[in-house]
């Protein structure tokens, strides 16, 4: 399959999406496929380079942090990728378009499906999703509802990675046959299960509805004999930091980390248990990453987190301190369910979570897609042989202006989170 992917977050830059996107482009190249990928630049960045198998088309535009990505700084990858992707489909063919969040990149395949015809899936990823992040970002999914309709509709299928993600997508009403639940991924062989200790462990995005506040609370009613090391950066740190000041917490805050960072590989395989206590979650890549290392798992029930530890962890009430200072103390004053837990954490992943068999998955619905996508237009439309009329450029641009002008103006506040 030759395949168009794009994704406003790809690593250095990005949290667990970027991460999704990484391995699942990099999986893809390796099993024979030819993946094209366009994302944001960054700071020293190459423009264009081949990154394990894919080739990564970085494409001018502002971004000031590697975690997060403020509203106009999406719409100006918008903007700067447009002339990329038209380039690339004037003088290539594709089989399929991929883009990774419903907005910003989901524009993007819009776009392309209208002015080249070529058809797309979109992976959705949490708070590209009304509904998932209702307390910050619910006005901003009312303004710009009619570009998210029209990017879900002209798509032939959306991928959830969690049932629960595939629930709120379906309230707004979409075909129900667009949807596809296909979890994420991991490459586990980079990490080693071994002797687990007590030491606490959280890798988040300091958002609010991660939980991070419970995890100090629970610590400071149950003063537990472990290590504290809360990872991560983003909007919620100074709050939480003055929290556990108030408290006076253990947790040592670590601050932002590379998801491929030996010193974060090194901080996992040091610890014992991970807690992720978050209100809302899609298939968060940090429990399978928690999962490969071979960690006791503390996590939410009733949550996209609980899909992916299954019976491989402890489940608590969604904003419960009390009840996760009492898993917590479970598992550090017994070693023997630590261990039992991580060892069933690790056969877990194995035997569902490879990128080998997400991948798999994938490319079935590319296969359907490129077979009979809606709105197909003749190949020679797509290779370049016929060139969009100097009128059907201006339309182009006149509707990325529009659709772009809507999303600016609903999403000037909030930011886009790296999910």
């Amino acid at each position: 399959m030759r395949i168009l992917m794009t994704s406003y977050e790809f690593p250095p830059i990005g949290g667990g999406g970027a991460a999704v996107v990484a391995g699942l482009s990099r999986e893809l190249a390796a099993i024979g496929h030819q993946v094209d990928l366009v994302t944001m630049s960054f700071r020293g960045e190459p423009r264009e380079e081949q990154v394990e198998g894919v080739r990564v088309y970085r494409v001018p535009c502002v971004r000031k942090a590697k975690h997060s990505c403020s509203a106009p700084e999406a719409f100006s990858y918008v903007a700067g990728a447009m002339p990329t992707i038209h380039r690339l489909l004037g003088t290539r063919r594709y089989d399929v378009g991929h883009a990774h969040f419903i907005l910003p990149d989901g524009l993007l395949a819009w776009q392309a499906r209208r002015y080249f015809g070529l058809p797309y899936v979109i992976t959705a990823h949490g708070s590209d999703v009304p509904g998932y992040n209702p307390h910050r970002l619910r006005t901003a999914h009312h303004l710009v509802r009619p570009v998210w309709k029209a990017v879900v509709q002209g798509a032939s299928r959306i991928v959830c990675p969690s049932e629960i993600l595939e629930q709120l997508v379906l309230a707004q009403r979409p075909s129900a046959r667009k949807t596809v639940v296909i979890p994420n991924g991991l490459q586990v062989g980079e990490y080693r299960p071994r002797t687990l200790g007590p030491s606490i462990l959280m890798v988040s995005r300091m958002l609010e509805r991660k939980g991070a506040q419970y995890l100090l609370e629970a610590i400071a009613h149950t003063p537990l004999r472990a290590d504290v090391n809360i990872v991560g950066d983003g909007p919620y740190l100074p709050e939480l930091r003055q929290m556990a000041e108030a408290l006076q917490s253990p947790a040592i805050f670590r601050g932002w980390m590379d998801n491929r960072s030996p010193e974060l590989r090194e901080i996992y395989q040091a610890s014992g248990i991970f807690v992720l206590p978050s209100e809302a979650e899609n298939f968060p890549i940090v429990l399978l990453e928690a999962m490969a290392a071979g960690l006791a798992i503390v996590t939410t029930a009733g949550t996209g987190c609980a899909e992916v530890v299954g019976d491989a962890g402890l489940l608590v009430p969604v904003r419960d301190a009390r009840a996760l200072a009492v898993a917590l103390k479970r598992l550090v004053d017994d070693p023997v369910l630590r261990q039992s837990l991580g060892a069933a954490a690790r056969r877990r992943i194995e035997e569902n979570f490879t990128w080998r068999a997400v991948a798999s998955r994938y490319v079935e619905e590319y296969e359907r897609v490129a077979a009979g996508g809606p709105g197909r237009k003749p190949a020679a439309a797509r290779t370049g042989r016929v060139q969009p009329t100097v009128r059907g450029e201006a339309e182009l641009v006149g509707a990325g202006d529009t659709l772009g002008m809507a999303m600016r103006a609903a999403l000037t506040k909030p930011p886009v989170e790296a999910s």
